[in-house]
């Protein structure tokens, strides 16, 4: 079953930590955020494997958007 990691704030990409394919345990940081000069990282919220990434680094990013993809 797949897992959506969403964005927590509006802001942008600021560096993509993991790519597509990639195994990823619970907690691992994927990708941080930036939002009025704060670094915000996003973590996996389960253990498997990073199908998608749907972002690129300095993309603005609405709260609630689909990130990244897990299973």
């Amino acid at each position: 079953m797949a897992t959506s990691v969403e964005a927590q704030i509006t802001g942008s990409v600021w560096k993509i930590e993991k790519a597509a394919g990639d195994e990823v345990r619970e907690g691992d940081v994927i990708m941080i955020l930036e939002s009025m000069k704060m670094e915000i990282p996003v973590e996996a919220p389960v253990s498997g494997r990073l199908s998608e990434i749907r972002v690129a680094e300095g993309q603005s990013i609405d709260e609630g958007a689909v990130l990244a993809v897990i299973g």
